[in-house]
């Protein structure tokens, strides 16, 4: 199945986020084009134009143990970083700037696990950054450690509290504010990160999307879509 088509007016959110289309491979992103300080509102996930969704596919986004919803506007190609400049709040439905604030021209990202308890098909993370995490399956598969630091949505930590009462794989933590601080080494000894090489996010779509009218040009495939997840609307587990 191709990546979903817009069918919002687009753009949805001029006065704050660009989607850049093009056409070489993994360039497509959405940058800022405002200024915020760390922890600003940058949007509301508003209902509408956002849906509850009948069931998780790689376009959802989980707001609670078994909860989803359908952006349904251009916050769907906010992409995932392993250092995200952007936090999905499901609990207070905000999409606000990370603790570095942002600045026009900052690509807009954010750290999927934060509100994913479990993706049906993982993907190799291309964001890049020093703390890239490798592999991105959701918060189930990922241990205490490349967990720690990050803001995590309240479902989130509620199931990885479960998880960890549950065996004796790793002990953490949950702090008030979100993030995870480890208590003991993992299981495996490691610390669950790696390097990320790769530059870019996204595959371009064709080279038509440029010949389009401006805010109607088809997207390029969302880190979601690279995971393998644009081959169907998988359902997925919580």
């Amino acid at each position: 199945m191709a990546p979903i088509k817009p069918h919002w007016v687009q753009p949805s959110h001029p006065d704050v986020q660009e989607v850049i289309v093009n056409e070489a491979a993994f360039t497509t992103k959405s940058v800022s084009k405002t200024v915020l300080p760390p922890f600003g509102l940058f949007a509301k996930l508003e209902f509408p134009p956002c849906t509850v969704a009948p069931e998780a596919t790689y376009a959802t986004v989980q707001m609670g143990r078994d909860r989803h919803f359908d952006l349904n506007s251009d916050l769907l190609y906010i992409n995932h970083s392993c250092e995200p400049s952007l936090i999905f709040d499901t609990a207070s439905m905000n999409v606000i700037a990370g603790p570095k604030g942002l600045q026009p021209g900052d690509e807009l990202t954010f750290f999927y696990p934060s509100t994913e308890w479990y993706m049906a098909q993982p993907f190799a993370c291309l964001c890049g950054t020093p703390t890239c995490r490798g592999r991105i399956a959701g918060a189930r598969d990922m241990t205490a450690s490349q967990l720690a630091g990050l803001w995590l949505n309240g479902h989130i930590r509620e199931l990885l509290e479960e998880r960890e009462a549950a065996g004796p794989k790793k002990q953490a933590t949950v702090n008030g504010n979100g993030t995870l601080s480890t208590k003991a080494a993992s299981a495996n000894g490691g610390n669950g990160t790696t390097n990320g090489t790769t530059n870019g996010h996204h595959a371009a779509q064709s080279a038509s999307a440029a010949h389009a009218p401006a805010g109607a040009q088809r997207r390029g495939p969302t880190s979601r879509e690279l995971s393998g997840e644009m081959g169907g609307d998988t359902s997925v587990p919580v």
